[in-house]
């Protein structure tokens, strides 16, 4: 998000009160019908951002009767031109909302209650539970981008939202794109039929270089700055872990069709300090264990995420079994003595096959809710950030159900309003300190 214009500057932005959500919203609804496909379905965008304009592009070239009804941001210059960028080029002709295109505090509900079929929830992470919730209860499939959640409670708000999702025949997808990959699909389920023998370890990366910076203005308020710069506070983003590792655990949480129980990890800023990068860590390391038990039998998964410039860079996920071992983003199979045994192949684009799986799903009225995995995927990634940041032996179950929330769920939020956390007189944030930092 950009600064927010000049009738924005004094006016509440965010709502994320569950109660005033809950409030707005009209008696539960149900799904709205397709009658085998003949009627035209309208999508609209919550998150005028690069995502979402990539997932509204992707979703509207799975079919022709798909059109954009509806899209909003916070800020009007942000919604505005992304309507512009979309109504040009090969979407152009599938673009219906210039009537339809809103900003402001309350622009998720404007486009839930603008008469789509389906929304595409993009915003910053944090507040993806308070959206989804209030879509669910208008009735709307929805599709919304990972990690679903930056904390325990929002996990928990996911699981029951999407009980009513269940009830009323909703749809939903979650953007773990992997899942709808043929290579990973074939290379998964070879492995779980035993090609490399019993499950013994797993290892999982997403080493990379520090993001954007988007440097602070003259005049600019701190929850403007912070919105800027989601990317380094946890109550907009979760950490990187949160972010980008998710993918590469929910892989593994794939394989293993399981969640860790037991995490222990380490983690801080080795080299990315000062005021411009928030409060987050550049990198994490974390031991994951598939048991309830720390030393008793388990499989354990080894994680490692990273910021940092000039390094050793990987972005994967391995397998190590009693026969043999897996790279399964690289879709190979290998036998103990290092001879591969099988190499998967390409299956088109995976983002567009999770689009065409999700429309599918909701022509045909089959199958397709993927929100409770999305829930404790992202919930796996907290978990790890949680041990990290307290370096403490954790337990999911207590990680889950913790007090301490990350996301101020219950506050009403303004431009000029103070966010969770602010800097110290030298404009530095305070990150989490292992030992000290509580996060149950």
């Amino acid at each position: 998000m950009d600064s927010p214009n000049k009738d924005n500057t004094r006016r509440n932005f965010i709502k994320t009160s569950t109660v005033a959500a809950a409030a707005a919203s009209a008696l539960p609804r149900k799904a709205k019908g397709f009658q085998g496909g003949s009627e035209e379905i309208k999508v609209g965008l919550v998150g005028c951002g690069g995502k979402g304009t990539s997932d509204i592009r992707q979703v509207l070239g799975v079919g022709d009767k798909v059109k954009l009804w509806a899209m909003g941001d916070a800020l009007d210059r942000n919604a505005q031109g992304k309507y512009k960028a979309l109504s040009n080029g090969g979407t152009k002709e599938k673009v219906d909302c210039k009537d339809r295109v809103f900003s402001g505090i309350d622009a998720f509900q404007k486009v839930i209650d603008s008469g789509v079929d389906i929304v595409f929830l993009v915003t910053s992470p944090g507040f993806r539970p308070v959206h989804f919730d209030y879509a669910v209860e208008q009735g709307k499939h929805v599709f919304m981008q990972k990690p679903c959640s930056v904390d325990g409670r929002g996990s928990r708000m996911l699981l029951e939202s999407n009980k009513k999702a269940k009830a009323k025949g909703l749809k939903v997808g979650v953007g773990f794109q992997r899942r709808h990959d043929a290579r990973y699909k074939e290379t998964i389920k070879r492995i779980q039929d035993g090609a490399i023998g019993d499950i013994v370890s797993l290892r999982c990366y997403w080493d990379g270089s520090t993001p954007w910076t988007r440097p602070r203005r003259e005049g600019q308020s701190e929850m403007e700055y912070q919105i800027q710069n989601w990317y380094y506070f946890n109550w907009l983003c979760g950490d990187h872990i949160v972010e980008q590792h998710i993918h590469n655990l929910d892989v593994c949480n794939w394989l293993m069709g399981d969640y860790p129980q037991i995490a222990q990890g380490k983690g801080g800023c080795e080299v990315r300090n000062g005021p411009d990068t928030g409060e987050t860590f550049d990198h994490h390391q974390v031991e994951y264990v598939y048991g309830s038990k720390w030393d008793g039998p388990s499989v354990r998964m080894h994680s490692s995420c990273r910021h940092i410039r000039g390094v050793f860079n990987s972005v994967s996920e391995h397998a190590h079994g009693s026969k043999g071992y897996a790279i399964m983003n690289g879709g190979r199979l290998y036998n103990n003595d290092g001879k591969e045994i099988f190499r998967a192949q390409g299956g088109g684009s995976s983002e567009m096959n999770h689009k065409k799986a999700f429309i599918d799903a909701i022509r045909n009225d089959t199958e397709f809710n993927e929100c409770d995995n999305g829930a404790m995927s992202s919930m796996t990634a907290v978990f790890g950030r949680m041990a990290t940041y307290s370096g403490q032996l954790l337990k999911m179950d207590d990680c889950l159900n913790t007090k301490i929330d990350v996301f101020p769920y219950d506050k009403e939020l303004g431009w000029d309003s103070n966010p969770p956390v602010l800097p110290d007189k030298n404009g530095n944030y305070q990150r989490p300190v292992p030992g000290k930092t509580k996060v149950i």
